[in-house]
């Protein structure tokens, strides 16, 4: 009978919370010090490990592109519902009289500050406009339920 080749020392050096989280793990999983460090040598090394890398790096890129699309579709709707709103209202409200406007002038300023405050305890506390809405219009996927209030 052909015994195995010997495992070979190894010594090295640890920054001490490496030798700790190694420690820690090894322990955790009821394995030696020396067993854990092997596994992670080998991972290290081996050919597959680029791919898992790489496949690490796909997934999350991945996922960034739907977080960048979601939210290019999010300003899409933004800037169409101001455009929107912009045209009927320019559409719908008559021009006012010299004196009235003037009046109207002198009031603007205080009712900006209203509006801007009631739109940062909007933004503070949600529903967000984009959760109102259903994720795809006209595509069926209403997560509306009848019977319960939006928002």
């Amino acid at each position: 009978m052909v015994k195995p080749p010997r495992k070979q020392r190894l010594s090295v050096y640890l920054d001490p919370k490496v030798m700790s989280r190694l420690a820690e793990h090894a322990a955790r999983r009821d394995f030696s010090r020396s067993l854990v460090a092997e596994a992670a040598i080998e991972s290290f090394l081996s050919p597959d490990a680029a791919e898992r890398q790489e496949a690490a790096i796909t997934k999350r890129l991945d996922q960034l592109d739907r977080r960048m699309t979601r939210q290019e579709r999010d300003v899409a709707i933004a800037v169409e519902t101001l455009a929107v709103f912009v045209r009927f209202w320019l559409a719908t409200t008559p021009a006012l009289p010299e004196p009235a406007a003037q009046a109207a002038h002198a009031k603007a300023g205080g009712r900006y500050d209203a509006f801007v405050t009631a739109l940062g305890r909007r933004l503070a506390r949600g529903p967000k406009l984009r959760q109102e809405i259903s994720e795809d219009i006209g595509g069926g996927l209403d997560t509306h339920q009848p019977g319960k209030p939006v928002g």
